[in-house]
């Protein structure tokens, strides 16, 4: 199903999402994919990568490709990949534009530093 989803794109987006996609599989091989949240306005679905819980969020959008990580701002990001909902208390994103280059390693660091922290939340012992 993620395959028909990447091949509505089409455009440099396509292109983009393919090689995030790529990257978020080899950072972390317990890494699950799936389609969540389907909607009239996106009939297929949104991509979502969990590990111990949700990841980060892949979204298309009309000028950049997004990974959303939804406990973003509990993550260190020494790289400085995030560049959006830097004021957010919880989430933080990703936007990837026509041109730009990935920082492959510290994308994967991000990655695993998110299934990490899932990881770890869900071995506290509850209050």
């Amino acid at each position: 199903m993620i395959v028909k989803w990447i091949e509505g794109i089409g455009d440099w987006r396509g292109i983009m999402f393919k090689k995030v996609r790529r990257l978020i599989m080899q950072a972390d091989p317990e890494i699950v994919e799936e389609l969540k949240w389907k909607k009239p306005s996106n009939p297929l679905g949104a991509p979502v990568y969990s590990h111990s819980g949700i990841v980060c969020i892949a979204n298309v959008l009309k000028s950049s490709v997004r990974l959303t990580f939804v406990k973003g701002a509990s993550l260190d990001d020494p790289a400085g990949l995030f560049n959006g909902g830097l004021d957010s208390k919880t989430r933080r994103w990703i936007d990837y534009s026509e041109g730009d280059r990935i920082n492959e390693a510290a994308l994967k660091n991000l990655m695993r530093s998110a299934a990490a922290l899932n990881l770890a939340s869900r071995r506290q012992p509850a209050t």
